[in-house]
């Protein structure tokens, strides 16, 4: 037998788990960037486009459940993995052949880190975002099946890992938002979500919360975190996080004052 070989039967194995939504336009990149795991498993929200039909092309794991949020759906997805080490790629995500060969090379080098974080290199446009506070962009990705679960969060929950993490220095591509229209659909339901998460914090909307937070993301994003730099992207980027910052609040509001008149 081969070295090599030897050396990958030792090792742990791998599934790639990948959330997705009609999302028939990306999705046969993302499964690409990872057909060299050991198992793809494809949690799908009852897509009604092309998606199954091209995800049945590098996988025969297609699970379905209904979407409640991220971190719902893949704590539900996590489990049903058949390996003992998890992936998690996002469908507009890209695993990278530099990040496969450090990914495969932290599995033989186990028992280590339970779990590691993955920078991101994140992309509005597809332009390349370097500054904007993108540039710190990491979070848990790849970790052991039975020691990992998203918070209980409507929107930007990470993983929590029971046991030590590492990070790894090759990152994932992030392709967030590729048209206007793509980004305002978005837009609607993680307002909604955000909202949801602050109704837990917030007993009152004031108008510091409409004028002042939304102002000062911006100024932490294009100024602080040297969002100029990234020129008419980052003015586009920084001004688009105010004005959800903005719109957060402003749902909350709305749910507050129906509370009250209800």
């Amino acid at each position: 037998m081969p070295i090599l070989a030897a050396q990958a039967s030792t090792r742990p194995k791998l599934t790639a788990l990948i959330p997705t939504f009609n999302v028939e336009e990306i999705i046969g990149e993302c499964l690409e960037s990872v057909k060299w795991a050991d198992e793809i498993l494809v949690v799908d929200s009852f897509s009604t486009d092309r998606t199954l039909e091209i995800a049945a092309r590098y996988t025969d794991r297609i699970i379905q459940h209904e979407y409640v949020n991220s971190a719902a759906q893949k704590n539900w997805a996590i489990p049903q993995a058949s390996h003992p080490w998890v992936l998690i790629v996002d469908s507009d995500e890209r695993a990278t052949p530099e990040l496969r060969d450090e990914i495969l090379a932290a599995l033989e080098r186990s028992p280590g880190p339970t779990g590691f974080r993955i920078r991101r290199l994140n992309h509005f446009m597809d332009k390349r975002v370097r500054y904007c506070g993108w540039q710190n962009d990491e979070c848990l990705r790849l970790f052991m099946r039975d020691q990992g679960r998203y918070q209980d969060r409507e929107v930007h929950a990470d993983a929590i890992l029971n046991g030590p993490s590492g990070r790894l220095r090759n990152p994932l591509l992030h392709y967030t938002f590729r048209s206007f229209d793509q980004y305002m659909r978005k837009f609607d339901r993680y307002t909604t979500w955000a909202a949801g998460d602050r109704a837990k914090r917030t007993r009152r909307v004031r108008w510091h919360h409409l004028v002042l937070r939304p102002a000062f993301r911006f100024f932490k994003q294009y100024v602080l975190k040297r969002g100029f730099l990234d020129g008419r992207t980052g003015l586009v980027v920084c001004g688009l996080a105010a004005f959800s910052v903005f719109m957060k609040y402003a749902k909350l509001w709305e749910r507050q004052e129906r509370e009250k008149s209800g």
